[in-house]
């Protein structure tokens, strides 16, 4: 018994409805931070992150074309040409026009990829020009960022740690009875992406990060910025970013770092620059703020007052004494 075969409408349809869902795809969230259902990379929020995100869309939209052409081929021919429709298979087994050009294109292919991607490196890798310098360091399971220099000065006891907020460790307790749909900023459900202290920085300028760890290997991955760097103990790791909009940008550790590795988010603030340099200038005050001396303790009270009660407490043995 012979089924009927596959109608040529029908393959065309196929291949439209897959280039549907790859335009689909191209088209994603263009919001800086990664939203429910978002299929797409992020555009990001600094000069660089479109550099990531264009280089995303070429490699996947070659990956999709590959695909249609490979699989279209393969569905063609199991139902077109299948046995039970009388099709007799071709004798030979070489050609060597078609495998020159099958060859020849790949090639092609993977050195535009290489020029392109190597093109995004080189401008990733170059630091130089910073106006900023952030030392991110991880720890099993918080941040601590120490700003080291900003606009050619030096920046002293300017750091902090940030970890996972209050609110978002409390709620993720076993049997706390809290609402994770709760946990909110501004209406935004923060749980287990906010921190109890951001990283500050001010936009259009560019920041260099120097990365590390203090025990075992982290990454510090903000989608927004279009990069994420590994923080290694005992190397130092450097990027950079020139967030262009304000506003709050989340990200979080993308390293099996331990038992409390999903709980180690990472929040950045991008101010406008005088926000920030009031900010900043607040941050130094308060380290440079001069310590008070400890007061000497002053002799208690009750210490001089028990004095005369010993006294007493003393003579009175020795007048029963006396009268004995």
């Amino acid at each position: 018994m012979t089924s009927g075969g596959i109608k040529p409408g029908s393959i065309k349809r196929a291949v439209a409805a897959s280039a549907l869902f790859a335009l689909t795809m191209f088209g994603g969230v263009a919001s800086a931070n990664p939203q429910p259902g978002q299929l797409n990379m992020t555009r990001g929020a600094s000069t660089w992150s479109p550099e990531a995100y264009f280089l995303n869309n070429v490699a996947l939209g070659v990956c999709v074309v590959i695909g249609i052409l490979v699989f279209g081929a393969m569905f063609i021919a199991m139902f077109r040409f299948r046995k039970s429709r009388g099709a007799v298979a071709e004798k030979w087994s070489h050609n060597t026009t078609l495998e020159i050009v099958w060859t020849t294109i790949p090639v092609i292919i993977l050195i535009v990829l290489a020029y392109l991607a190597t093109g995004g490196l080189r401008t990733f890798a170059d630091t130089t020009g910073s106006e900023m310098t952030v030392k991110v360091t991880g720890y099993q399971w918080k941040w601590r960022y120490d700003y080291v220099e900003y606009k050619g000065k030096a920046i002293d006891k300017v750091g902090f740690m940030s970890k996972l907020d209050r609110e978002s460790d409390e709620t993720r307790q076993l049997h706390s009875g809290l609402d994770p749909n709760a946990v909110k900023v501004d209406g935004y459900n923060t749980y287990l992406i906010n921190v109890d202290k951001p990283l500050v920085v001010p936009v259009g300028t560019k920041i260099r990060f120097v990365i590390t760890a203090g025990d075992v290997i982290h990454s510090w991955w903000v989608p927004a910025l279009g990069w994420k760097m590994d923080a290694i103990p005992g190397i130092v790791n450097a990027a950079w970013t020139n967030i262009v909009e304000p506003g709050v940008y989340r990200g979080q550790c993308a390293e099996l770092c331990g038992q409390d590795h999903g709980f180690m988010p990472i929040v950045v603030q991008a101010l406008p620059k005088a926000e920030f340099d009031k900010w900043l200038a607040d941050q130094q005050a308060e380290a440079n703020k001069p310590q008070q001396p400890a007061q000497p303790a002053a002799p208690a009270a009750a210490s001089t007052a028990a004095a005369p009660a010993t006294a007493q407490a003393t003579d009175a043995p020795a007048s029963q004494g006396h009268q004995g």
